[in-house]
């Protein structure tokens, strides 16, 4: 399926702000399905089945059960932002409702100028219906088609495949990854565990990613966000990750011996470290871990606005990723939840380049190390970089 685009002349010069944004080919590699859906929908199926919220009244309303969702979880502790999905996983216990979410969120990337996206989501989380594995995965999947088949007869294709996660506190991690590898002809892409990280270690569930390894099946790993390095260290050194959900707290490793900062890291003071890195990112010494996820490009999963909510980073403007990035790791960008952070790829790009001082070269830049990383045949990934991406990418270039 092609998504090549022809660019046409424009003497309309671009501008970096969300509208000119928002007409970026993107792409997303950590989105979760159950943080991505529409107030509306929430709010019409919690009527439906008579699910109570924590707002009533005249609060009882889209635009308050929006807001509920964004406050709950700007609260500093990835504990209480955890909580406020048992709210939207409340709406999605049926094959219709997750039908509906999944071809609602592949319509909402596609009008934000997304091409390609992975939407990660745990089955065992949608079982309270009657449903079983199965029937979870095949609903979702259903509902990804029928919102690329739309997206596409609008004039914005879109590519979508689904990561199936598996919660790192329950013990379904080897039956999840099995039924990844039953899919992954059907749309499914790999295999993820998520959940608090504090308590439980990804070794855990060694045995899963033994699995995933022996069938050469693509799997992440959240790692590096509420916890540190040890989590980092056991997702690639003993379970063999791909790529690091979020990863942020690999800063940690990475030394500021610049500005008289010795023994100060990346995580103790990023506002410094992004502007040493930008003037002299020898003034940033890299740690025997940090050094290994450079040099072997392990995929950084990074969601800014997600991370200032839940205490893994300051503010957009002193998050780490800024310092990543100009050490040439390979960052990606990413929205999280989309409900719960009140984001989109197009947000999370503008603030970055509002807040940050991020460029087109650096959007095009995260853009393309994304697909680079995507859990995709590497012919279609080429496709979409050197037929949609860079052709995008080098026509706003020249209208600046």
């Amino acid at each position: 399926m092609s998504q090549t685009t022809t660019q046409q002349p424009s003497t309309t010069p671009f501008v970096l702000d969300e509208a000119g944004i928002r007409s970026l080919p993107k792409a997303l590699l950590h989105d979760h399905l159950d943080g991505g859906v529409r107030p509306s929908t929430v709010l019409e199926i919690a009527d439906e089945i008579g699910h109570e919220f924590p707002v009533s009244g005249a609060d009882r309303t889209v635009e308050g059960l929006a807001a509920w969702f964004r406050d709950s979880a700007d609260s500093g502790s990835l504990v209480r932002y955890l909580e406020t999905f048992e709210h939207t996983v409340a709406v999605m216990q049926s094959a219709d409702a997750l039908r509906r979410v999944a071809r609602e969120s592949v319509l909402d990337l596609a009008a934000d100028g997304v091409v390609y996206a992975e939407s990660r989501y745990a089955p065992e989380q949608h079982l309270e219906g009657g449903l079983r594995l199965e029937e979870v995965v095949e609903a979702v999947n259903a509902g990804f088609r029928e919102g690329e088949a739309e997206a596409a007869a609008a004039g914005t294709p879109i590519r979508i495949r689904a990561l199936l996660t598996a919660m790192r506190h329950a013990a379904k991690s080897r039956e999840i990854a099995e039924l990844a590898v039953r899919y992954r002809d059907q749309g499914v892409g790999g295999f993820d565990i998520a959940g608090a990280e504090a308590g439980y270690p990804p070794s855990r569930h060694l045995d899963a990613f033994e699995y995933l390894a022996r069938e050469n099946a693509h799997f992440t790993i959240h790692a590096g966000e509420a916890f540190g390095l040890p989590s980092i260290w056991e997702a690639l050194q003993w379970c063999g990750a791909d790529r690091l959900g979020h990863g942020v707290r690999i800063g940690d490793d990475i030394e500021l011996v610049g500005a008289g900062r010795s023994g100060t890291t990346v995580t103790d003071d990023p506002g410094l470290a992004n502007r040493l890195a930008a003037e002299d990112p020898s003034a940033l010494r890299l740690g025997r871990l940090a050094s290994y996820v450079r040099d072997t490009r392990v995929p950084l999963e990074m969601c800014p606005h997600s991370n200032v909510q839940t205490g893994a980073a300051p503010s957009i403007a002193e998050h780490p990723i800024t310092a990543l990035a100009k050490l040439r790791y390979r960052v990606t960008l990413n929205t999280d939840n989309r409900l719960m952070s009140d984001t989109s790829m197009t947000k999370e790009m503008h603030a970055l380049v509002d807040q940050a001082g991020w460029d087109l070269d650096d959007l095009r830049w995260v853009t393309v190390n994304a697909m680079k990383s995507a859990f995709l045949p590497f012919d279609e990934r080429l496709e979409l970089i050197e037929g949609t991406i860079k052709p995008a990418y080098a026509a706003a270039a020249g209208q600046g």
